[in-house]
């Protein structure tokens, strides 16, 4: 019989992909869970499973899951309560008995990490572990494609302004995850239960380096300005996010600073048979996400 694999968030940049990946097998049936059916990726043969309340509904979540044996747990958009939505569909899946989780964390996920948001991790991580549920962990190093993000246009360039000191960070491609993804899915031996991987790109870079990267990719002039934690702070507030929100912004780029977001590993060439895109490869096969800064 085929394996049910269930893929959380299949509506979103990184589960899409995903869902991309797995489609068309015979040896897998695919469970999209999403809050929306309409917004559902059109894939043969796959079932579409509505859970309107996401994570934070416990029962309907549990619903959800029930019969799958492998269940891919993209971690929550930002928000608030978003480590009890962890927590919530961490149980959910334990009360589900599903086979399998596999979980999208973050580089440096730890009690004490610089970056709030990986704290939230550490502390899913652990929920995790409590259940005893066959388990592996993807820490996942910053999106490139966050890259042009981090920049804003004035005078006629790319301006990355953060307190990011000179720390790097090994920025992976969405694309490469969603292949180690893939990979780790459909390997149902028990080869990786319990072990915690850190998928990151092939090289780390300060954000001058990001910066020229940019610069490169977008034909745009860009420069990084290093800013301290107050700086950082006073240039966002008036943007009207939640504080929440903005010391998550501020803690990721002190998490580079503090050395957090630099490791470099082998994940993604060992798991799936290719070299890791560089940051500069996956901007120019995703114009998209730089198209902002053209103006």
């Amino acid at each position: 019989m085929p394996r049910v694999i269930a893929v959380t968030g299949a509506t979103g940049a990184l589960g899409r992909r995903v869902v991309d990946r797995l489609a068309g097998r015979d040896d897998v049936r695919l469970r999209l869970v999403v809050r929306d059916a309409a917004r559902a990726p059109r894939v043969p043969g796959a079932e579409v499973t509505e859970n309107p309340g996401g994570y934070a509904d416990g029962p309907g979540l549990t619903a959800a899951l029930a019969g799958a044996d492998t269940v891919y747990l993209v971690s929550a958009a930002e928000a608030p309560d978003r480590l009890q939505q962890h927590l919530t569909a961490v149980a959910a899946a334990a009360d589900a008995g599903v086979g399998r989780v596999v979980y999208t964390s973050f580089l440096g996920a730890a009690p004490d990490a610089v970056f709030t948001l990986a704290r939230q991790h550490a502390a899913t991580e652990e929920a995790l572990a409590a259940t005893g549920l066959r388990t592996t962990v993807l820490r996942h190093a910053m999106y490139a494609d966050l890259v042009p993000f981090f920049a804003d246009p004035e005078d006629g360039r790319s301006v990355i302004a953060a307190p990011a000191g000179d720390g790097r960070a090994s920025f992976v491609s969405r694309d490469d995850l969603a292949d180690v993804a893939a990979a780790v899915l459909l390997d149902g031996s028990p080869a990786l239960d319990g072990a915690t991987l850190d998928v990151t790109g092939p090289e780390a870079l300060t954000l001058d380096d990001a910066a020229a990267v940019l610069a490169e990719v977008t034909g745009r002039p860009a420069v990084y300005r290093r800013q301290t934690t107050e700086e950082a702070w006073a240039t966002r507030r008036p943007s009207g996010h939640p504080d929440w929100e903005i010391e998550g912004w501020v803690s990721s780029y002190r998490a580079i600073a503090a050395g957090q977001l630099g490791r470099v590993t082998d994940v993604v060439p060992r798991l799936t048979g290719h070299p890791a895109r560089t940051v500069a490869e996956h901007l120019r096969a995703h114009p998209e996400d730089w198209a902002h800064l053209r103006s």
